[in-house]
């Protein structure tokens, strides 16, 4: 029997995980972490623990600590801080007797800055590159980008943090902020022409299985419906990129599709996202690849993936007679 350890399993890709692990395996021992000792995860794990911050100067020390109780064989981060810190410490992860699931450390280096992506575009000189800017005033921004146009958070996710600049006023309060930390970009196609893609590289330049979605936003940035979505174009592009990145295991990459028709990267996530668990349910269970990967050595399979269409709605977790997990 193997263990898994899945953190930051009060969020939706962490007990997505959890769910597509079960899944993938009835046998695993799974292990929920969470800063929150309320965290919904625990329903789904056979075992809890409350965690530090990641910002702790003993988490380290938790990690090992805990790792080693419970004899987890594979960790599996579920929040992007907990993935940052995975890579910032990988010395510390060789110490440990536990696989990790960590994509290769520049792909996850370059994540963590937009503009850090956008010019490793321009160095390879890439078609699906969205121009980017650091510096201007309104009218030299208005007259590269067009209006509407975006300031972006260059350190963020999910869409936070986006400012739409449709007048002069929309951007004066921000232009100090422009550079250190917010690029200037156009809008690319609307709302209907976005994508989110999972691939699960090899780290040698192969993407292995691919599953892509159509997808519309909820106000927090997540998928709210996806339409599952086939085109050998943006697959052309997702191989292309994969090939110059060398991804390692589980990788979300974002695009949008411009009124040509040509498709633009909005970013790469070098890590499972929240929408794992809409994937599992049309065949593409990267949990289980996870396992299969990382635990037993074998090289995946494309899987048979299932056409249709996909809606998250709020549901709830009950707990009679108690007032606690």
């Amino acid at each position: 029997m193997k263990t898994v350890m899945v953190t930051g399993v009060g969020a939706i890709m962490g007990y997505g995980l959890l769910k597509s692990l079960r899944a993938a395996d009835a046998s695993v021992r799974l292990i929920g972490t969470d800063i929150y000792d309320d965290a919904v995860g625990r329903a789904w794990s056979d075992a809890f623990e409350q965690a530090p911050l990641t910002a702790d100067p003993g988490y380290g020390q938790w990690l090992g600590d805990t790792l080693a109780r419970h004899k987890v064989d594979l960790l599996i981060p579920g929040i992007e801080q907990d993935l940052h810190w995975l890579s910032d410490n990988r010395a510390l992860l060789a110490t440990l007797d536990c696989r990790v699931v960590l994509n290769n450390s520049h792909l996850i280096d370059l994540s963590r800055d937009k503009w850090a992506m956008d010019q490793a575009l321009v160095a390879l000189g890439d078609a699906c590159r969205i121009p980017s800017l650091l510096s201007g005033d309104f009218h030299s921004l208005t007259a590269a980008l067009g209006l509407p146009f975006l300031l972006k958070p260059r350190r963020s996710y999910a869409s936070k943090g986006l400012v739409w600049v449709r007048e002069e006023r929309d951007f004066t309060p921000h232009a100090p902020l422009l550079g250190e930390y917010l690029m200037a970009q156009p809008i690319i196609g609307s709302a209907a022409d976005e994508f989110t893609v999972a691939a699960f590289g090899d780290g040698r330049g192969d993407p292995g299985p691919i599953i892509a979605f159509q997808r519309r936003l909820a106000s927090d940035g997540s998928t709210a419906k996806a339409w599952v979505y086939q085109d050998d174009s943006l697959e052309q592009v997702v191989v292309r990129l994969c090939r110059a990145f060398k991804p390692e295991g589980p990788t979300n990459l974002q695009f949008r599709r411009g009124g040509d028709g040509s498709w633009r990267l909005l970013e790469i996530n070098p890590r499972i996202s929240s929408t794992s668990s809409i994937r599992r349910a049309f065949g593409y269970n990267e949990a289980a690849m996870c396992l299969d990967y990382y635990l037993h050595g074998k090289t995946l399979a494309r899987p048979t993936l299932r056409s249709g269409f996909a809606v998250r709605y709020i549901e709830d977790f009950i707990v009679y007679d108690r007032d606690h997990f």
